[in-house]
């Protein structure tokens, strides 16, 4: 004899891990004696409302462990305000299908055009998509590396960075790095290369990577294996921050921003 009540019934579907429809057994009855459903259509909306529970804690947990530094989405990005931005080539990469061809996202202009939103933008997209993304500062990046190999922990710290589906390094040309922390970087993104996704976002061109790495041997290996499989985003334009204390009046308009760009092509020719 089936063992009747309230308790069991939740009892059980604790023990399944059915939370959602534990949580909520009766509204979903009702929902489903509403709508005159047959028993197949009721299981399947309580399976239909499990599994967008589950949906939903699954990202925003992954949200959590992306340590993305700020909320940003592509909804709030102004594409308006930069046309140098190709919008239909950001939504195709926020559907994440780069990220399962392990391929690399570069991200360059000047600071302040919003290359650090659509990074943080395009990885919660691809979260959402069902991908798993670790967002990281590059001098953050390579001065764990540097003390996890002063620690005699490199290939723990290498594998953790290797581990999520994409990887988004922010803010790479900032600060030269220093020979041993461009090799360590050649080894990270040797250990992803064709396995894992990149996003780079850089205030230099690809020309002047020589100069960010201290060595233009290694810059040359690196851009190698990124630019193999690459989208290369340029944005043109000015800083957002400037462009708001222009209008507030704080600032008088400045000369046109040098053009950061250049080709691929020139850009690896001269390194």
């Amino acid at each position: 004899m089936i063992a009747e009540g309230p308790d069991h019934l939740e009892r059980m579907l604790t023990r399944l891990k059915l939370t959602a429809i534990r949580d909520q057994p009766d509204n979903l009855i009702d929902e489903a004696g509403r709508g005159d459903l047959t028993i197949r259509e009721a299981l399947t909306l309580f399976c239909e409302r499990e599994i967008a529970r589950k949906d939903q804690r699954r990202i925003e947990m992954s949200f959590g462990l992306a340590r993305f530094p700020f909320v940003r989405d592509l909804s709030g990005f102004d594409f308006a305000a930069q046309p140098s931005v190709d919008k239909a080539q950001i939504r195709e990469l926020s559907t994440g299908r780069f990220i399962a061809n392990g391929e690399a996202v570069l991200l360059l202009g000047p600071p302040g055009v919003g290359k650090t939103h659509l990074a943080v933008a395009i990885g919660r997209e691809v979260i959402v998509a069902g991908y798993t993304v670790l967002f990281v500062p590059a001098m953050t990046l390579v001065a764990t590396l540097a003390k996890a190999q002063a620690e005699g922990r490199l290939e723990e710290r290498l594998a953790h960075f290797a581990k999520p589906k994409l990887l988004i390094v922010d803010e790479l040309g900032y600060l030269p790095f220093e020979p041993d922390a461009a090799h360590l970087f050649f080894q990270l993104v040797s250990r992803r290369y064709e396995r894992g996704a990149l996003l780079v976002t850089s205030n230099r061109t690809i020309g002047e990577w020589g100069a960010v790495f201290g060595d233009p041997v290694v810059a040359t290996a690196i851009l190698d294996r990124m630019l193999h499989h690459s989208h290369v985003v340029t944005i043109r334009g000015e800083s957002y921050r400037l462009r708001e204390k222009r209008r507030s009046g704080l600032l008088q308009k400045a000369a046109p921003a040098q053009d950061t760009t250049t080709s691929t092509a020139e850009g690896v020719s001269s390194l």
